[in-house]
Protein backbone atom coordinates (compact mmCIF):
# COMPACT_ATOMS: atom_id res chain seq x y z
CA UNK A 1 0.00 0.00 0.00
CA UNK A 2 1.37 3.28 -1.17
CA UNK A 3 2.29 5.35 1.66
CA UNK A 4 0.43 8.56 2.05
CA UNK A 5 2.26 11.89 2.81
CA UNK A 6 1.91 13.59 6.38
CA UNK A 7 -0.45 16.38 6.55
CA UNK A 8 -2.48 14.87 3.89
CA UNK A 9 -4.57 12.30 5.25
CA UNK A 10 -8.54 12.40 4.60
CA UNK A 11 -9.95 14.30 7.92
CA UNK A 12 -12.66 12.13 10.27
CA UNK A 13 -15.54 11.24 7.49
CA UNK A 14 -13.72 11.96 4.45
CA UNK A 15 -14.71 15.38 4.27
CA UNK A 16 -13.26 18.37 2.18
CA UNK A 17 -14.31 22.18 2.97
CA UNK A 18 -14.44 24.74 0.55
CA UNK A 19 -12.81 27.99 1.81
CA UNK A 20 -13.41 30.93 -0.32
CA UNK A 21 -16.20 32.47 -2.68
CA UNK A 22 -19.47 31.92 -2.50
CA UNK A 23 -20.06 28.38 -1.15
CA UNK A 24 -17.07 29.41 1.79
CA UNK A 25 -17.35 27.03 4.89
CA UNK A 26 -19.60 24.12 2.64
CA UNK A 27 -18.59 20.75 3.79
CA UNK A 28 -18.60 17.85 1.37
CA UNK A 29 -18.21 13.79 1.64
CA UNK A 30 -16.22 12.11 -0.95
CA UNK A 31 -15.67 8.23 -0.56
CA UNK A 32 -12.15 7.00 0.61
CA UNK A 33 -10.05 5.96 -2.25
CA UNK A 34 -6.41 4.78 -2.66
CA UNK A 35 -4.78 7.92 -3.26
CA UNK A 36 -7.04 10.21 -2.70
CA UNK A 37 -5.33 13.06 -0.98
CA UNK A 38 -7.23 16.44 -1.02
CA UNK A 39 -5.61 19.24 -1.20
CA UNK A 40 -5.05 21.13 2.60
CA UNK A 41 -6.36 24.28 3.16
CA UNK A 42 -3.81 26.09 3.03
CA UNK A 43 -2.02 24.97 0.31
CA UNK A 44 -5.43 25.93 -1.56
CA UNK A 45 -5.13 29.29 0.37
CA UNK A 46 -1.34 29.48 -1.08
CA UNK A 47 -2.90 29.13 -4.42
CA UNK A 48 -5.56 31.45 -5.01
CA UNK A 49 -3.61 34.04 -3.30
CA UNK A 50 -1.06 33.49 -5.98
CA UNK A 51 -3.98 33.78 -8.72
CA UNK A 52 -5.36 37.11 -7.27
CA UNK A 53 -7.85 35.44 -5.40
CA UNK A 54 -10.61 35.47 -8.27
CA UNK A 55 -11.11 33.24 -11.85
CA UNK A 56 -14.04 34.85 -12.49
CA UNK A 57 -15.17 33.94 -16.18
CA UNK A 58 -12.25 31.43 -16.33
CA UNK A 59 -11.87 27.73 -18.35
CA UNK A 60 -10.79 25.52 -15.76
CA UNK A 61 -9.75 21.87 -16.07
CA UNK A 62 -9.26 19.22 -13.09
CA UNK A 63 -6.98 16.59 -13.91
CA UNK A 64 -6.88 13.38 -11.70
CA UNK A 65 -9.73 15.60 -10.08
CA UNK A 66 -10.68 12.88 -6.72
CA UNK A 67 -12.30 15.21 -4.61
CA UNK A 68 -12.36 17.38 -6.68
CA UNK A 69 -11.89 20.35 -4.47
CA UNK A 70 -9.33 22.45 -6.70
CA UNK A 71 -12.44 22.91 -9.62
CA UNK A 72 -14.76 23.31 -6.70
CA UNK A 73 -12.79 26.13 -4.98
CA UNK A 74 -12.73 27.64 -8.62
CA UNK A 75 -16.40 27.06 -9.40
CA UNK A 76 -16.98 28.88 -5.87
CA UNK A 77 -14.57 31.90 -6.92
CA UNK A 78 -16.27 32.40 -10.24
CA UNK A 79 -15.11 30.22 -12.74
CA UNK A 80 -17.00 29.79 -15.85
CA UNK A 81 -16.59 26.54 -16.57
CA UNK A 82 -14.64 23.43 -15.03
CA UNK A 83 -13.84 20.29 -16.78
CA UNK A 84 -13.08 17.44 -13.62
CA UNK A 85 -11.50 14.44 -14.94
CA UNK A 86 -11.32 11.43 -12.34
CA UNK A 87 -10.55 7.66 -13.42
CA UNK A 88 -13.37 5.96 -10.71
CA UNK A 89 -16.54 6.09 -11.44
CA UNK A 90 -17.62 5.97 -7.77
CA UNK A 91 -15.31 9.21 -6.85
CA UNK A 92 -16.82 10.90 -9.96
CA UNK A 93 -20.12 10.02 -9.27
CA UNK A 94 -19.82 11.31 -5.99
CA UNK A 95 -18.10 14.33 -7.01
CA UNK A 96 -21.30 14.76 -9.31
CA UNK A 97 -23.45 14.27 -5.91
CA UNK A 98 -21.75 17.48 -4.20
CA UNK A 99 -21.93 19.84 -7.21
CA UNK A 100 -25.80 19.14 -7.29
CA UNK A 101 -25.76 19.87 -3.38
CA UNK A 102 -24.24 23.16 -4.34
CA UNK A 103 -26.72 23.46 -6.97
CA UNK A 104 -24.61 23.63 -9.66
CA UNK A 105 -25.75 22.56 -13.39
CA UNK A 106 -24.01 22.00 -16.35
CA UNK A 107 -22.98 23.97 -18.31
CA UNK A 108 -20.88 25.28 -15.50
CA UNK A 109 -19.17 21.96 -15.10
CA UNK A 110 -18.50 18.38 -16.85
CA UNK A 111 -17.48 15.22 -15.05
CA UNK A 112 -15.95 12.56 -16.85
CA UNK A 113 -14.77 9.48 -15.27
CA UNK A 114 -11.86 8.18 -17.22
CA UNK A 115 -8.00 8.21 -17.33
CA UNK A 116 -6.75 11.80 -17.89
CA UNK A 117 -4.01 10.75 -19.78
CA UNK A 118 -6.43 9.33 -22.00
CA UNK A 119 -8.56 12.18 -21.95
CA UNK A 120 -6.07 14.77 -22.74
CA UNK A 121 -4.91 12.33 -25.61
CA UNK A 122 -8.40 13.32 -27.07
CA UNK A 123 -10.58 15.99 -24.80
CA UNK A 124 -14.23 14.85 -25.44
CA UNK A 125 -15.21 18.30 -25.28
CA UNK A 126 -14.64 21.51 -27.24
CA UNK A 127 -12.55 23.65 -25.66
CA UNK A 128 -12.41 26.83 -27.54
CA UNK A 129 -11.24 29.63 -26.45
CA UNK A 130 -8.65 28.01 -24.56
CA UNK A 131 -8.50 26.76 -20.92
CA UNK A 132 -7.26 29.10 -18.74
CA UNK A 133 -5.90 26.97 -15.60
CA UNK A 134 -5.05 23.26 -15.52
CA UNK A 135 -4.68 21.58 -12.08
CA UNK A 136 -2.26 18.39 -12.13
CA UNK A 137 -2.29 16.67 -8.85
CA UNK A 138 -1.71 13.16 -10.11
CA UNK A 139 -1.40 9.84 -7.18
CA UNK A 140 1.36 10.62 -5.20
CA UNK A 141 5.25 9.80 -5.71
CA UNK A 142 4.49 8.99 -9.37
CA UNK A 143 6.29 11.31 -11.50
CA UNK A 144 6.23 9.33 -14.51
CA UNK A 145 2.12 10.24 -14.84
CA UNK A 146 2.99 13.46 -14.11
CA UNK A 147 5.56 14.13 -16.69
CA UNK A 148 3.26 12.46 -19.32
CA UNK A 149 0.61 14.81 -18.49
CA UNK A 150 2.31 17.51 -18.96
CA UNK A 151 4.01 16.26 -22.64
CA UNK A 152 0.31 15.91 -23.25
CA UNK A 153 -0.37 19.76 -21.78
CA UNK A 154 2.79 20.88 -24.12
CA UNK A 155 1.22 19.53 -27.39
CA UNK A 156 -1.94 21.11 -26.67
CA UNK A 157 -3.58 23.86 -29.30
CA UNK A 158 -6.22 25.00 -26.49
CA UNK A 159 -4.39 26.16 -23.78
CA UNK A 160 -5.22 29.84 -23.44
CA UNK A 161 -2.34 32.12 -24.62
CA UNK A 162 -2.07 32.88 -20.57
CA UNK A 163 -2.72 29.69 -19.07
CA UNK A 164 -1.46 28.66 -15.80
CA UNK A 165 -0.63 25.28 -14.38
CA UNK A 166 -0.67 24.16 -11.04
CA UNK A 167 1.40 21.02 -10.12
CA UNK A 168 1.05 19.59 -6.91
CA UNK A 169 3.49 16.45 -6.17
CA UNK A 170 5.63 14.68 -3.80
CA UNK A 171 8.46 14.72 -6.29
CA UNK A 172 8.50 17.78 -9.01
CA UNK A 173 12.79 17.83 -9.25
CA UNK A 174 13.70 16.95 -13.09
CA UNK A 175 10.54 17.52 -14.48
CA UNK A 176 10.28 18.72 -18.19
CA UNK A 177 7.97 22.03 -18.38
CA UNK A 178 6.23 22.28 -21.39
CA UNK A 179 7.47 24.56 -24.01
CA UNK A 180 7.11 28.29 -23.28
CA UNK A 181 6.18 27.65 -19.19
CA UNK A 182 8.25 29.03 -16.36
CA UNK A 183 7.98 27.90 -12.44
CA UNK A 184 6.18 31.51 -11.21
CA UNK A 185 5.29 30.32 -7.06
CA UNK A 186 6.41 27.08 -5.40
CA UNK A 187 5.87 26.10 -1.70
CA UNK A 188 5.74 22.98 0.31
CA UNK A 189 3.69 21.28 2.69
CA UNK A 190 5.08 18.18 4.38
CA UNK A 191 6.34 15.59 1.76
CA UNK A 192 4.22 17.54 -0.83
CA UNK A 193 5.22 20.49 -3.54
CA UNK A 194 3.23 22.69 -4.98
CA UNK A 195 3.85 24.61 -8.19
CA UNK A 196 2.20 27.32 -10.38
CA UNK A 197 3.71 27.19 -13.79
CA UNK A 198 2.79 30.52 -15.86
CA UNK A 199 3.62 30.96 -19.85
CA UNK A 200 7.09 33.00 -19.86
CA UNK A 201 6.62 36.48 -20.66
CA UNK A 202 7.69 37.09 -24.41
CA UNK A 203 9.21 40.84 -25.76
CA UNK A 204 7.60 42.88 -27.73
Amino acid sequence: MPSTPRGRRPSKGEQVRIIGGDWRSRRLRFPPARDLRPTPDRVRETLFNWLGQTVAGWRVLDLFAGSGVLGLEALSRGAGWVGFVEKSPRVAAALKDNLAQLGCEPPRFDVWSMDALRWLEHPPVDLTPGVDLVFLDPPFRQPRLLQAALDRLAAAEWLAPEARIFVESGDIDGLTLPAGFVVHRETRAGESRSVLMVRAVRDA
